[in-house]
């Protein structure tokens, strides 16, 4: 958001305002359920993976912004794909050379495979695609985009029966009526 005001000198209207806030509030307030299911924040290495990643994160709805201003869109997804391939292949290829025999996950065929990488490209399709319009602000679009949140908590809850889930579910209701506020006020 601060780099979307900053870089692009988007001005959030007073509901968008209420709901940027709201949902940093609950965001936050979703955060501490960790500390009473025994994460410890300062000493746990994959708490500062996820904080790098939100960094990265927010860099790259930036940068995604700023190529929509100069190039088409799908040009942008289709060397994503391009890319996004070429790193992985030699990050796959080191981790299965590094492990040995026993340690490799096999590999089973599933139509899950297929499926994930066409829900990724449709996704990025409607992701590039609010992007691309003159007048969409990234600050919006990414506040929107975080309600994917709600994804996470179903599958947390029913498929790996997570603690404190009525807790949860408070804070997500909480982001979910900031995205709304920020939606209407979009309108």
């Amino acid at each position: 958001m601060l780099g979307a005001i900053l870089i692009f000198s988007e001005h959030l209207n007073f509901y968008q305002w209420v709901g940027v806030i709201i949902t940093l509030l609950f965001f936050y307030m979703l955060s501490t359920t960790g500390k009473s299911e025994g994460i410890s924040f300062s000493t746990n290495k994959w708490v500062l993976f996820i904080v790098l990643a939100t960094f990265l994160g927010a860099a790259s709805g930036l940068y995604d912004k700023f190529l929509m201003r100069r190039i088409d869109r799908l040009a942008v997804q289709a060397w994503f794909s391009f890319y996004q391939v070429a790193i992985l292949l030699p990050i796959l290829a080191v981790n299965r050379w590094r492990l040995s025999k026993g340690e490799r996950t096999p590999f089973y065929w599933r139509w899950s495979i297929p499926l994930i990488g066409v829900f990724l490209v449709l996704a990025d399709y409607l992701y590039f695609n609010s992007l691309s319009y003159q007048d969409s602000m990234i600050s919006i679009v990414s506040a929107i985009r975080r309600g994917g949140v709600v994804i996470s908590f179903v599958v947390g809850a029913v498929v790996f029966r997570e603690k404190n889930i009525r807790r949860k579910a408070i804070y997500l209701a909480g982001i979910l009526i900031g995205i709304l506020l920020i939606s209407l006020g979009s309108k």
